[in-house]
């Protein structure tokens, strides 16, 4: 035969079967089109920041910045030396800072997570780049005022003239008057820009000593390369780059952090597609069972082996080009349905038009077209391979040999993936995570292997709970659950993989909470505590406010400290206002808890990882470059709610600039028999004025930090969500095949008396054990994963395991509930089978 007429055989039978090319296809739509919207998405916004950020050293031929992000600064005895250069035009620095800004109703302008900061207003002539547009009043003049741009002035309903306040962390409320209203060209995203006189920005944002950076103009003389060298020979201590230099890393440092959010959208894109995989393949096995036949007849006409390979594989070619190309649509419909979600959550995202690249059209094409042949290449082959006379038969069913050897793989994954995850649960560090990993990795693979094995003893015992009060009925629903284990298994092992993965979020994030509830329950002291926005802090004017509320005894703060030590970043913490014993519980191992001046405390971790003893010295470098040579006088034991090392309040202040200072909690202790109510009115309506200042006792800060985790799990469990639907619509789709598969079966059963309501029954209790089976799988799995990879988090907090145990019991009866609604159609669809029809099909 010609490979002409078995084309027209393949593309016919699939014109033929229209449900079960949808169910197909639809697969591959799910995953391609996650991969597709995940692509388009961080593309809009790659492409949006990039215009925005393309501006941002228009005009600018050399900047000045300092080395260590978070300094002082540039010093402004530098900016004389820059002028006097040759080459140079003029210089234009910047003084800027973070703030927020109160609406006309007292309350903060929400930004959604856009930046909102404070700069000093120069005249053009005095500035680079393109000047501001105001389109109503003029800029500051003098202090007290701000101009404000056009979409923070909306979000505030703030007009000309208004009074309000902002917040800065270091100097507290202060009080503006609205002076003018300007245009940004890409005024989006919650962004808010607050305008000051240079006097007013200076003392707000800075020590008076230092400007942000300095940008530089040239006179024409030369290049901005040699204008960029002059001034770095001029300013060896400073960071000196030309404004072409400062565009591009600024859009690097964009598309790296746009770059985490991709990888992390593809992998649960890649985790759909995974399990689309195995029901397209389950799919393309069930399709050739039903076809043995055809297949057959096709050989003794003529055709050869090679033959009806091929016209399987053009089937599995057309359903993934079919379903990729769909997926690349609804995955841009995914892309638009994602960005106005965020947006109508106001998470601070600027707007733009999508962008389609050819690179994610030809990626989804070549994902969902590979993944699909090749999950029909099994099949085909085991087509290919069918003896005429044997197929057309009666059905043949899988050799024991067969089930033996993938069985005895099984066993020898599980053994090694279990001696791995067990090894590496034991230790921590990324060392012991990425064994665990590689055990986990294991596991599914012996799972993947032994299912069928594994799937007649536990569906057995499952049919002995769930189908026996079904009586016969109930029998024969499990006889057909375990008729055929590899298809069961592979239609269970998709349900499995989504559940797996929703079980060990669901320890991680119960282990979670269970630690800072243990953390706070046993290292907290005070009373009270008084917390800002998430990665925002507290005003340093929060400490003074609280101490003088009737009732109060002792108010601590607890600041974060940035340092160098041997040439890596480090991050500790200081205490003002008081003794930190009297606030959190700290164990001191050796020496004292008091530190002044120049030394240090320890914790027992960071002693051993750095040899560190009593007496000695350690050199701390500030982002300014100076070097303190600290001593340490105690070391303590491990503290998360503290850190690896605490300085004194004079080294606290002595490297960190005076607009970066703020805290990061207030602890508030309260006098014996003081009323707990009346003194959290008191410290609520001293900091009201502070408007971001939360007061809470510890519970609520419990709760607080419960929130956040629970915000973390919502994202993720959102994303999972997709893989268990598409687990979903694979049950529904096997249990459809297998109507068409069982249809002469069906029809016997009708004829000898049994009640389309019983064939219904027969298939909903089928496709629940099914369900229930690869749902008991996946959360044993997803509960020894989650407990071996938060063993390995010990060290950085997670000392709490704790499983969320009323969560497995909803899933698993969820996914008794989807096994039933997942069996509606197939069952109607079964109970409908015409009896004579049926028995007389050949």
């Amino acid at each position: 035969m010609s490979g002409n007429p078995i084309r027209k055989v393949a593309l016919r039978n699939l014109a033929a079967h229209k449900v079960r090319l949808a169910l197909t296809v639809l697969s591959v739509v799910l995953g391609t089109a996650f991969i597709t919207g995940s692509f388009v998405f961080t593309d809009t916004l790659q492409r949006t920041f990039d215009d925005i950020f393309g501006d941002v050293a228009k005009g600018v031929d050399v900047r000045v910045s300092s080395e260590e992000f978070g300094s002082s600064g540039v010093p402004v005895d530098d900016i004389g030396r820059v002028d006097a250069l040759a080459g140079v035009e003029r210089t234009a620095p910047t003084i800027s800072g973070g703030l927020i800004v109160l609406g006309s109703d007292g309350a903060a302008i929400q930004t959604g997570g856009a930046p909102a900061e404070g700069s000093a207003w120069f005249p053009p002539e005095e500035t680079v780049g393109e000047p501001l547009q105001f389109t109503e009043g003029a800029p500051p003049t003098e202090v007290g005022q701000i101009a404000l741009n056009t979409s923070a002035a909306e979000r505030g309903d703030l007009a000309i003239g208004d009074a309000t306040k902002v917040l800065t962390m270091s100097q507290g409320m202060v009080p503006v008057t609205v002076s003018g209203i300007y245009d940004l060209d890409t005024d989006t995203g919650g962004y808010i820009g607050a305008l000051f006189t240079e006097q007013q920005a200076s003392q707000l944002f800075t020590d008076g000593k230092h400007v942000q950076f300095l940008d530089v103009v040239g006179d024409g003389s030369m290049s901005p390369e040699a204008l960029r060298d002059e001034v770095a020979a001029a300013l060896p201590d400073m960071k000196v780059q030309t404004g072409a230099e400062v565009t591009e890393e600024t859009q690097d440092q964009v598309s790296e952090a746009l770059s985490f959010l991709n990888y992390f959208l593809l992998a649960f894109g890649a985790i759909a597609l995974l399990v689309g995989t195995f029901i397209i393949y389950n799919t393309f096995s069930m399709i050739v069972a039903q076809r043995l036949r055809e297949l057959a007849l096709l050989r003794a006409i003529g055709a050869s082996r090679k033959q009806v390979g091929r016209s399987v594989t053009l089937e599995a070619l057309v359903v993934g080009v079919i379903g990729s190309a769909i997926g690349i649509a609804a995955g841009v419909a995914l892309a638009y349905g994602l960005r106005a979600a965020l947006n109508a959550a106001d998470l601070g995202l600027p707007s733009g038009p999508l962008q389609l690249s050819p690179r994610t059209v030809i990626v989804a094409l070549l994902v969902g077209v590979i993944v699909t042949v090749v999950s029909a290449y099994a099949p085909a082959r085991r087509a290919m391979h069918v003896p005429p006379v044997a197929a057309m038969r009666e059905e043949s069913t899988a050799s024991v040999e067969s089930l033996k050897i993938r069985t005895i793989a099984g066993v020898v994954a599980a053994v090694a993936g279990a001696v791995l995850v067990a090894v590496g649960s034991q230790r921590t560090g990324g060392g012991a995570a990425a064994t665990v990993g590689l055990g986990a990795f294991a596991l599914i693979l012996a799972v993947l292997f032994a299912a069928p094995a594994l799937s007649r003893p536990v569906v057995k015992v499952l049919g002995a709970v769930f189908a026996r009060p079904f009586g016969a009925v109930g029998r024969l629903a499990r006889t057909n659950a375990t008729r055929n284990p590899r298809r069961t298994a592979a239609t269970a092992f998709a349900l499995t993989l989504g559940l797996m993965l929703v079980s060990v979020i669901g320890v991680f994030g119960s282990s979670a909470k269970a630690s800072v509830d243990a953390l706070v329950d046993t290292g907290v002291k005070s009373e009270f505590v008084l917390t800002g926005p998430p990665m925002f802090g507290l005003p340093i004017a929060a400490e003074d406010a609280a101490r003088g509320v009737d009732g109060v005894v002792e108010v601590v703060s607890s600041h974060g400290v940035q340092a160098t030590i041997d040439d890596e970043p480090a991050y500790g913490a200081a205490v003002t206002g008081g003794s930190i014993q009297d606030v959190l519980t700290l164990e001191m191992k050796e020496g004292t808890d008091a530190v002044t001046g120049d030394q240090m405390l320890v914790s027992e971790s960071a002693a051993a990882d750095n040899g560190w003893q009593l007496g000695t010295t350690v050199p701390l470098t500030s982002k300014d470059g100076e070097t303190v040579d600290t001593s340490v006088v105690g070391i303590y034991a491990d503290n998360q709610l503290i850190g690896p090392w605490i300085v004194s309040t004079e080294l606290y202040e002595q490297f960190t600039p005076v607009a970066s200072r703020s805290a990061q909690v207030v602890l508030v202790n309260t006098a014996a028999g003081a009323d707990p109510e009346s003194i959290r009115t008191g410290l609520e309506d001293a900091t009201k004025d502070l408007v971001i200042v939360q007061v809470m006792d510890r519970e609520q800060f419990k709760g607080q930090q419960a929130q956040q985790i629970d915000m973390l799990l919502a994202i993720l469990y959102g994303l999972l969500a997709l893989a268990v639907v598409i687990a979903i619509l694979g049950i529904v789709n096997t249990l459809a095949l297998s109507v068409v598969e069982r249809r002469r079966e069906i029809g016997m059963l009708r004829a000898v008396g049994m009640q389309r309501a019983q064939v219904r029954r027969t298939i909903y209790i089928e496709s629940l054990l099914i369900a229930v089976f690869g749902a008991v799988v996946g959360l044993v799995l997803g509960l020894v994963f989650g407990w071996a990879f938060v063993s390995t988090l010990a060290d950085q907090g997670l000392d709490r395991i704790s499983v969320p145990w009323g969560q497995v019991v909803g899933m698993l009866i969820g996914s008794g509930v989807v096994g039933v609604m997942a069996a509606l159609w197939p069952g109607h669809r079964a109970a409908k089978t015409p009896p004579l029809e049926a028995i007389a099909d050949l």
